[in-house]
């Protein structure tokens, strides 16, 4: 079933590079209608519970959001916590999209709630690839939580 629900992404990444590439592949892929990027963690707070900047945002909960591990001010990991222990947010399917490969990033990030948890591959086509594989799954092949909307 096909629904009309607004597909929203929400990409929280310091690496402009990295953000800009996956914007360039999800907006190409035609499955999402708005991508928001910021780059640290404090910002993605203050996104999701609108308020600071984001005071007047209205538009609703992002379909997904791609979430980088290591950030300045709010980390990866304590953002996911926050939005897992939020009864408004934690239905978010949330997909940890880094670097890192660190074990206990991955332990702890599956222990706090993330649904994926995919290293950024190095090669470029390859990222392209990694990217394009979430967007068709979460955001066309999923089947979202109706308390998220």
């Amino acid at each position: 079933m096909d629904q009309m629900v607004n597909k929203q992404v929400l990409l929280v990444d310091d690496s402009v590079d990295d953000a800009e590439l996956a914007i360039n592949v999800l907006s190409d892929f035609g499955a999402v209608d708005m991508i928001t990027v910021v780059h640290d963690g404090a910002a993605a707070v203050d996104y999701l519970h609108c308020r600071g900047a984001y005071a007047g945002r209205n538009t609703g909960n992002p379909a997904l959001i791609l979430l980088d591990v290591k950030m300045p001010k709010v980390d990866g990991l304590e953002l996911l916590r926050d939005i897992k222990s939020d009864e408004n947010l934690k239905t978010i399917p949330v997909v940890m999209l880094t670097s890192s490969r660190e074990e206990s990033d991955v332990v702890s990030s599956y222990r706090l709630g993330s649904n994926a948890y995919v290293v950024k591959p190095m090669v470029f086509t390859e990222f392209v690839e990694a990217v394009r594989k979430i967007g068709a799954f979460w955001l066309k092949v999923n089947e979202p939580s109706p308390a998220r909307v």
